[in-house]
């Protein structure tokens, strides 16, 4: 498993930190700071998911005026991870 710390832009939440198993499946997600309950929620429902079809489901969600949201950054940071 390998662990992935991506540092958002746009949002209340400043950075994600987050796991990748062998089979490509995200654990143990964490945000700090932002909307605390919202994104507890984030982490439980993709826990165990793929990581690139929760990138692709998150991709482009925008909160309110903004043009990103965590979500969305979420998805910048999985997809980052093929990347590396």
């Amino acid at each position: 498993m390998k662990h992935y710390e991506y540092y958002t832009q746009g949002t209340c939440a400043v950075k994600i930190e987050f796991d990748i198993d062998d089979n490509d499946n995200i654990h143990n997600t964490v945000f700090t700071r932002g909307c605390n309950g919202n994104l507890k929620a984030i982490s439980k429902l993709i826990e165990g998911k793929n990581r690139k079809e929760v990138a692709e489901i998150l991709k482009g969600n925008k909160c309110g005026f903004r043009e990103t949201s965590c979500a969305d950054q979420l998805s910048k940071a999985l997809f980052e991870v093929e990347t590396k």
